[in-house]
């Protein structure tokens, strides 16, 4: 469960223990959506006057093109959060890096904070394994399985074929 009601965080820190699904609607077209349910866990504790503080891990695994020959490779992704919750109209919450409060609800949603980090970290490019040779430029052969007439010769004498 990553919804957490205010009222209660307020008096004491509670425990972040979840997984957010791949399907979950917080996820948006042209997202890098973990393969299967990301880990989410941590701490969400009180902050002062109507704020909030997540200190928590992520873990989760993403299937990505190989930027070499683009076969799907998955990816491991972790990192460690750090998130502040502000009321609106508060100080912090002109500050870009806060997420701001629905001041219509007394629930705190952690998802669109746990999607951030994670689109934060997924990678940008992946590579299948370091030795991938990657494709043929002029007819698309996997050079992985084997060289094609249009590798250069002095190419296939320094080890890429």
């Amino acid at each position: 469960m990553l919804l957490f009601d205010m009222r209660a965080v307020e008096t004491k820190a509670v425990q972040v223990d979840a997984e957010l699904s791949p399907q979950d609607a917080i996820w948006r077209q042209g997202d890098s959506v973990p393969a299967a349910a990301l880990r989410v866990t941590g701490r969400l504790s009180p902050a002062g006057s109507g704020g909030f503080y997540w200190h928590g891990r992520l873990a989760g695994d993403v299937t990505l093109p190989c930027r070499r020959c683009l076969t799907d490779t998955t990816v491991h992704v972790q990192d460690e959060a750090y998130v502040i919750f502000a009321e609106a109209g508060s100080d912090e919450a002109d500050d870009p890096d806060v997420f701001v409060l629905d001041e219509r609800s007394n629930d705190l949603d952690l998802r669109p904070a746990v999607r951030e980090q994670w689109l934060l970290n997924v990678p940008a490019f992946a590579v299948c394994r370091e030795e991938c040779k990657g494709i043929c430029p002029k007819c698309g052969k996997d050079l992985n399985e084997g060289s094609c007439e249009h590798i250069p010769p002095t190419l296939k004498t320094n080890g890429r074929t």
